[in-house]
């Protein structure tokens, strides 16, 4: 099958006419499994997953037709599933790429210690120090409003939304839900159908708009070490767009 950037994927047929997709595993594929059955369990649509092992994760088969404003509707009630703070019961993986989740009581600590600050030795010198001084200064201030400690899917592009429904290919954990939109966004823009279908189970908190650019570093950050300098622009540009 097509797509992905770091695993071969198949189309399979078992003997009892199941249709199912294989995958074979560049990380642990337990990971990937787990965060499918939380989103399941939270109440968004993903694979049921048929059998795992650390090697291989074999999943149901799943097609359209397209419902977002359903996919936007679920998305929300999923994030309603909140934890104790936030983090993940261990570390997993984005991509293919290690992800820290320690528990942290405090949101702009957690996201600026787990998902900001490991990315500044791949950020040229300028570049790095502008980062590392926001993170000191204004980040934490941007980012602190009444923040429930929500699951997210963690990876969310148009690339893991199958058939216009479905969520693939996870990378869970309690964050702010905001970040699963603002990623959204950063890649191809948050379809209308889907906000309009997320709005009407939970709105966003106002100030949302300030806080999405600084939302999106993460996996911009996450992309400049996967697939190179490309990218610094854009982390670039969100920084001015902060002010930064």
């Amino acid at each position: 099958m097509q797509g992905g950037d770091i695993a071969q994927v198949w189309e399979v047929v078992l003997a009892d006419d199941q249709h199912v997709v294989v995958k074979s595993a560049a990380t642990d594929a337990t990971l990937e499994a787990e965060g499918l059955e939380a989103l399941r369990s939270a109440g968004a649509p993903a694979p049921r997953v048929v059998a795992v092992d650390p090697r291989v994760l074999v999943i149901e088969h799943v097609t359209g037709p397209p419902d977002l404003h359903a996919l936007g509707s679920a998305l929300a009630t999923a994030h309603q599933t909140l934890g104790k703070a936030f983090g993940w019961t261990r570390d997993n993986v984005i991509g293919s790429l290690p992800q820290a989740n320690p528990w942290t009581d405090d949101w702009p600590t957690f996201y600026a210690e787990q998902r900001l600050a490991p990315y500044l030795p791949d950020l040229p010198t300028e570049l790095a120090a502008r980062l590392s001084d926001a993170i000191e200064g204004p980040l934490p201030e941007v980012l602190d409003h009444d923040v429930p400690a929500s699951l997210v899917h963690g990876d969310l592009w148009g690339g893991n939304i199958v058939g216009g429904r479905w969520l693939i290919d996870p990378a869970v954990h309690h964050a702010d839900r905001e970040l699963d939109l603002a990623m959204l966004d950063l890649f191809g823009g948050v379809p209308p159908a889907l906000q309009t279908g997320y709005d009407e189970v939970w709105p966003c908190a106002d100030g949302w708009e300030r806080r999405r650019p600084a939302l999106q570093l993460y996996h911009l950050l996450v992309h400049v070490r996967l697939f190179g300098a490309g990218y610094l622009g854009a982390v670039s540009h969100r920084l001015d767009e902060l002010g930064w």
